[in-house]
């Protein structure tokens, strides 16, 4: 049974909105995404307050009779009866939609959506698991019309709806936009919010248990559940254990704040080896990854290098669980440790993994690069890079309110031409010194 979520207001919630007025039943809306992001809880309350009426077919609890209707599809007619009487729900044309939810269960029911759309009497939404909507979808004709839209865990936004507050990120836009400090003691306020975020993540299902009961035990409980359900899919890429290998090994890794992914530190194989295991792992939305690229451009992809790469978690919260997954539980106090920035642990890859999260919910595939020291042994990093209109803008991450920035400035000596901004994310308040904007890092989400 299915753990019931509060309904979360969502971003998404209007890009469906949009999908329903522009297409008007011309194509079919897929939702895809990671387990537990709230796809269904959002299909649900969009068919609720946007329709006369609504089916929802769950496919992971569904009888065998629903299922076997979708063997034949030759009468339409019989199966709109058949769904209406068996889940005791009017269908009205054009006023009416039904929901395939995990449609990833019942191939044939996607199969059939080409059929269902040129019908036109009724909308359809379907939402799966998107590993699993492309590993079961290989052998069946997969629908051309389709309008596929990507989920992602809570944004910092969606966060801050959660617990109550609207009033917040637009004055910090106001503030980005104007190149306005904040002032010490609201900066510090505004760190210990975001920080909070960090903490808890983007889950709804972690959000509803800190806001049910406040307390950190309880919600890292929740998101280890989650973490044991993304290894369970992540066996279905790899069912040798390599793509879950990688996964656990993420805050290890980018701890040791090396060149890229060490793959043989942790599987038998070089990283030329796995390059479809990876691909397969950021297609699943369960991970971001950043790949380097070795000529940075506006195109940036064009020269990026799959065999460097650096592995993020989606979501945040689930990324400090799995940094302290050595232990059965995370105790309350290294959370309150946490979320007043007095614990010993460098926290550096922390920030570097929300910040990969924050860039890749808002459009951005994620890249960086590296310059080698004359001597050819250390290197120079910069983080993130992203294209900017016509250029590129470098972004240098760090941890405290350090605003040293050498690789920023090696990376823009070497690329002047290429340069639109230069960006570094810390955890002091907003200020531009010498070209350089330093970012608070909950203003990441306005770059």
């Amino acid at each position: 049974m299915k753990d019931k979520v509060i309904n979360f207001r969502r971003k998404i919630y209007d890009t469906m909105l949009k999908w329903k007025n522009e297409r008007n039943g011309e194509t079919a809306l897929l939702i895809q995404g990671a387990r537990r992001i709230g796809k269904s809880t959002i299909a649900e309350e969009f068919a609720r307050k946007e329709y006369k009426s609504y089916i929802l077919i769950d496919f992971s609890n569904v009888s065998k009779e629903v299922n076997d209707l979708f063997n034949d599809i030759s009468d339409l007619n019989y199966l709109f009866v058949r769904l209406q009487f068996i889940y005791k729900v009017q269908l009205y044309e054009r006023k009416s939609v039904i929901i395939f939810d995990e449609v990833q269960l019942q191939p044939l029911a996607r199969q059939a959506i080409k059929h269902l759309v040129k019908d036109g009497r009724y909308d359809y939404i379907e939402t799966g698991s998107l590993i699993s909507v492309r590993s079961i979808s290989r052998n069946i004709l997969i629908p051309s019309e389709e309008t596929k839209i990507d989920m992602y865990p809570m944004d910092y936004e969606e966060f801050r709806w959660a617990l109550g507050d609207t009033a917040t990120i637009p004055l910090l836009r106001t503030a980005f936009e104007k190149k306005m400090p904040l002032g010490d003691a609201v900066h510090r306020k505004l760190m210990r919010d975001f920080r909070l975020y960090m903490l808890v993540g983007g889950m709804p299902q972690a959000v509803a248990a800190y806001l049910n009961t406040n307390n950190f035990t309880v919600v890292d409980n929740v998101k280890r559940d989650i973490i044991a359900l993304y290894e369970e899919d992540l066996n279905k890429i790899d069912a040798s254990g390599k793509a879950k290998a990688l996964y656990d090994s993420t805050p290890s890794q980018l701890s040791k704040n090396v060149l890229r992914y060490q793959v043989n530190k942790v599987v038998d194989k070089s990283a030329n080896k796995i390059i479809d295991i990876v691909n397969e792992m950021e297609d699943s939305r369960m991970v971001n990854i950043a790949f380097h690229s070795d000529d940075p451009n506006v195109g940036l992809a064009l020269t990026k290098n799959q065999e460097y790469f650096k592995m993020y978690a989606s979501d945040t919260g689930l990324f400090v669980t799995l940094a302290f997954k050595d232990a059965d539980s995370t105790e309350n106090i290294i959370y309150n440790k946490l979320l007043s920035d007095k614990l010993s642990t460098n926290l550096g890859y922390v920030y570097e993994n929300v910040i990969a999260q924050i860039l890749r919910a808002s459009g951005k595939n994620l890249f960086y690069h590296t310059i080698p020291f004359a001597e050819g042994k250390k290197f120079y990093e910069i983080d993130f890079v992203i294209s900017d209109k016509h250029k590129i803008s470098p972004i240098e991450v760090k941890s405290s309110g350090y605003t040293a920035h050498k690789s920023l400035d090696v990376f823009c000596d070497k690329y002047s031409d290429r340069i639109m901004n230069k960006y570094l994310i810390y955890t002091k308040d907003l200020k531009t010194e010498n070209g350089v904007m330093y970012i608070p890092v909950y203003m990441t989400m306005f770059l």
